[in-house]
């Protein structure tokens, strides 16, 4: 496909930081790439270069954080030339691509959910979507419905499912006031935690466990914004240690 103009919309959710949406590129060095890094929703594009080379195409926008939530976000593209609106969440950013070209030349398949190994060492570096997409629209064609309906060919449809597998893991919301207590482990030398949250308060503790044997205390808290572990020790002549993130 050669085309002056491009609309592109998806929905989608997922609890993974990193995944690739979607992928096209061609054989004249246009492409275009949809990925998820750091939670950070990034669009790489390339209206391709010319024959010496000398025209740098290459054009990333990010936008977004945060977007391992496993909510649903939604996606739309809208390219005529090499004027671009990117909008996440009803958010919209306009950027121009860099080089001199205006058509986005795709001569190879487009994928969704991944992309195709083809040797070069960005395309291994890459690791495919996991999690849910809906309502996928390219160009005017409802891809999620043609794959469902098998009307997509030539395709090759890897280990996909038309449902959304709900994860298992159970959210505890606290409010200022809750709070979770579970009893300890008396005579364990060794003290493990671990969790996930997500806040918007810039302060508050997230956890307190006194030793037994009066040994002392380990608190972790949010301060402005960071996470600080506090680990107490009464028969230490260094007795506090402090560390923030």
């Amino acid at each position: 496909m050669k085309t002056l103009k491009d609309v592109i919309s998806l929905k989608f959710k997922t609890s993974e930081s990193e995944g690739v949406i979607f992928h096209g590129e061609g054989q004249q060095g246009d492409y275009i790439t949809l990925e998820l890094k750091k939670a950070k929703l990034v669009l790489n594009l390339n209206l391709g270069i010319n024959q010496l080379g000398s025209i740098f195409g290459h054009t990333s926008v990010t936008t977004g954080s945060l977007l391992d939530d496993h909510h649903w976000h939604s996606i739309i593209i809208e390219r005529h030339g090499r004027n671009i609106n990117l909008t996440l969440d009803r958010h919209m950013q306009h950027f121009r691509t860099n080089g001199e070209f205006d058509y986005l030349d795709l001569d190879y398949e487009i994928t969704f959910g991944g992309m195709p190994f083809s040797g070069k060492p960005s395309s291994n570096s890459r690791k495919n979507f996991k999690g849910c997409m809906e309502s996928i629209n390219y160009n005017g064609n409802n891809i999620t419905d043609l794959a469902k309906r098998k009307k997509l060919e030539p395709s090759n449809v890897g280990n996909l499912s038309f449902s959304c597998v709900e994860p298992h893991t159970v959210p505890v919301f606290f409010n200022a006031t809750s709070y979770l207590e579970v009893p300890g482990r008396p005579s364990q030398d060794l003290f493990s935690v671990s969790f996930l949250f997500r806040t918007w308060n810039p302060n508050g503790l997230l956890l307190f466990s006194n030793f037994a044997d009066d040994l002392g205390n380990v608190e972790i808290d949010i301060n402005e914004g960071k996470v600080s572990v506090h680990i107490n020790v009464t028969q230490v002549k260094k007795n506090r240690i402090d560390i923030s993130s």
